[in-house]
């Protein structure tokens, strides 16, 4: 009967982790295909207008950064001559800076970080559709910005540390062939 009782209440468990499981996702889809408010300049004041999230736009470009991993830098840099000759388009705009920061290719943060600024700011449905996307990648460049100019800066830190080291080392040699070129006076003997 325990036996029983233990397999009910396991089962009751994995009903319940199934349902709060299924709840999330069903919240997550929900807050990816919700209206977001828009606003438009028109005439005198200003309106909103509802745009519809496609969460759908996001799967190709992400596919294409999983491309890019696998691309050695000279075929970056064609991708690159490629994707700078399309017509400026958000999707464009977004893999041209998932390219820019690829780390084994032409790494240009600050541009990429410009491109994603334009997706942010853009108010077109595709440019919506690719926003959640556009945001954490623009998130993630800055923090590697930021990260980069302190690695910098403790580089820098270090060679002006090792610098100052070598002065004090030749200052110490210095010293120590002085000592040595100094004549030492015997000792003088004891008088009683």
């Amino acid at each position: 009967m325990r036996c029983h009782d233990r397999m009910q209440a396991a089962s009751g468990d994995w009903r319940r982790l199934a349902l709060s499981v299924s709840a999330l996702l069903a919240f997550a889809l929900g807050a990816c295909s919700t209206p977001l408010p828009v606003a438009e300049e028109a005439g005198e004041g200003t309106r909103h207008v509802a745009v519809q999230v496609d969460e759908t736009a996001m799967l190709p470009v992400l596919g294409y950064s999983q491309l890019l991993l696998r691309l050695t830098p000279q075929e970056l840099a064609r991708e690159r001559i490629v994707l700078t000759a399309m017509p400026p388009t958000p999707s464009r705009q977004v893999r041209l800076a998932l390219l820019l920061g690829q780390p084994h290719g032409p790494r240009d943060l600050g541009r990429a970080l410009n491109l994603l600024d334009a997706v942010l700011k853009s108010t077109a449905p595709d440019a919506v559709s690719l926003q959640p996307l556009a945001r954490t990648l623009a998130s993630q460049y800055q923090e590697r910005q930021r990260l980069e100019a302190l690695n910098d800066k403790l580089a820098q830190q270090a060679k002006d540390a090792q610098r100052r080291s070598d002065e004090l080392q030749q200052k110490l040699d210095a010293i120590t062939d002085i000592e040595k070129t100094m004549t030492t006076r015997p000792p003088q003997p004891r008088t009683p």
